[in-house]
């Protein structure tokens, strides 16, 4: 076999690998954050600078996921094109 066939096929399965650990790691962060909403909507007691950390918290997370996953997809599409040389 095609030594560069052999890793194409390394990296399509590596990238796979990633968007379906990626995907799960998504499904559970958004359970969390439902969980952190229903909490929210039930804590009376925490003062709105505390609801506004949580809040902050779970956006901040949410932007970093989309970036990281923007980083990953561009690096992705760079080792595509090597391999489409």
């Amino acid at each position: 076999m095609d030594q560069k066939q052999l890793f194409k096929q390394m990296f399509d399965f590596n990238k796979a690998t990633f968007d379906s650990t990626f995907n799960a790691m998504v499904m559970l962060q958004e359970q969390a954050e439902k969980m952190a909403n229903t909490m929210l909507e039930q804590a009376t007691w925490l003062p709105a600078d505390g609801r506004k950390v949580i809040t902050d918290w779970v956006d901040a997370y949410k932007k970093g996921r989309e970036t990281f996953k923007k980083t990953i997809d561009e690096n992705f599409q760079k080792v595509d094109e090597y391999f489409k040389k």
